[in-house]
């Protein structure tokens, strides 16, 4: 199946929702870093916003996805994204307000519709035939790329030039738009039998190999984007190559992903796949560490994109087979959360490390720290495969064999 048949009328009305509601997310952590930096302490209270915004995601996502009816899932995400939108429009409106006051507000931003990037996965793939699944599941990640690279300079751009509450006003109303849209779509996705939440609690463990290698993935990002600024500087390269740079990197993932859904069924399996391309990532980052060349740097963040998307694109398919339908969306929220805390969890390796040796001694560090939860990861998901079938892959098997006859 090509990408010009995934140009119905239902995915396209799903992308345009995935826009609302995501475009938020993405601005949230530099529009409240820019909501209090005029006030005393403004970029300390910043990153404490901006902590708690991801705490709120990395504690509700597990937690709300698990709830998520499968087959009636319009309710909750409307709910979730209405708490949401009520979350940023408070941090808008009161900007001034107690500091207690803003970090329960961005906690609740967070929190509220951590939740629905799962479950509009879920629905995505329901909307596809089994064969177009990984397509629909790159253009998806095509889509995330483009929205986390428009989102600092809209950011930023609305907070100089307007104010620095803007943004968040902004998030509010189009987390709102999101919370209408949802009524353009199917109310939930297909699955094949109930399932009890004991079942889906099992199967969400079992799979705890997949969230490990996810989390891996994250951490070589986190490394890229936080650390780079102080790898420039130590090279006494200027430090407004940064943003190129890191927009490089974005790039190369979007192409990655649009290449790895050209053809739907890759050689080998998935657990191998993503292993290979884990580690090709974590090659990319160890290369910026040693290299001191600025078109060097340039070239390894590129290329450490390009197999960046298809590392996550694989991460998510593997659950797929692995998790029974009911427990997909739990799955995916499981997920966003494991690549959350290991997101946070590399940055704040990254700032201990950084008081105590230089940035490339740090980033190559965080890649050793990586390549060990990358082996833990492989190694449990190969038990685990071996003893759980792939139903999925018959079913799209025998889909296309169906079509051909």
């Amino acid at each position: 199946m090509s990408y010009r048949e995934l140009a119905t009328r239902p995915v396209l009305a799903w992308c345009a929702v995935t826009v609302t509601s995501r475009l938020p997310v993405a601005m949230a952590p530099l529009a409240l870093v820019f909501l209090v930096r005029e006030r005393p302490g403004g970029y300390t209270l910043g990153a404490v916003l901006a902590a708690a915004y991801v705490l709120g995601e990395i504690v509700a996502a597990p937690v709300l996805g698990m709830r998520l009816n499968a087959e009636r899932a319009r309710p909750q995400l409307a709910a979730g994204l209405a708490v949401g939108t009520a979350g940023f429009a408070g941090l808008g409106l009161a900007p001034g307000a107690h500091p207690v006051v803003l970090a329960s507000l961005a906690f609740l931003a967070g929190a509220g519709p951590a939740a629905v990037p799962g479950g509009q996965r879920a629905l995505l793939t329901s909307l596809v035939p089994e064969r177009a699944v990984t397509q629909a599941m790159s253009m998806e990640s095509m889509l995330t790329f483009g929205i986390w690279a428009a989102a600092p300079a809209l950011t930023t751009g609305l907070a100089l030039a307007a104010a620095p509450a803007a943004p968040l006003l902004l998030q509010g109303a189009l987390m709102g738009i999101a919370v209408a849209g949802l009524w353009t779509l199917p109310a939930g996705w297909r699955k094949a039998a109930e399932e009890d939440g004991a079942s889906v609690r099992r199967a969400l463990l079992r799979a705890w190999p997949v969230y490990v290698l996810g989390a891996a993935g994250l951490t070589l990002l986190a490394l890229a984007e936080l650390i780079l600024p102080a790898l420039l500087e130590q090279r006494g390269i200027d430090l407004g190559w940064a943003g190129p740079l890191l927009a490089g990197f974005s790039i190369g993932s979007a192409v990655g992903a649009f290449l790895y859904g050209l053809r739907g069924r890759w050689p080998g399996p998935l657990a191998v796949q993503s292993l290979v391309l884990v580690l090709a990532v974590a090659a990319g980052v160890a290369l910026v560490a040693v290299l001191p060349w600025t078109a060097a740097i340039a070239a390894a963040l590129v290329a450490a994109g390009l197999v960046q998307a298809p590392a996550s694109l694989t991460r998510n398919l593997a659950l797929r087979e692995l998790l029974p339908p009911g427990a997909l969306a739990a799955g995916y929220s499981v997920m966003y959360a494991a690549v959350g805390a290991g997101y946070a969890a590399s940055g704040t390796l990254a700032g201990g490390l950084l008081e105590v040796v230089a940035p490339s001694t740090a980033i190559l560090c965080g890649v050793g720290l990586t390549v060990l939860l990358t082996v833990v990861g492989a190694v449990g998901e190969r038990r685990l495969t071996r003893r759980t079938p792939a139903p999925r892959a018959e079913a799209a098997e025998a889909e296309t064999a169906a079509e051909v006859a």
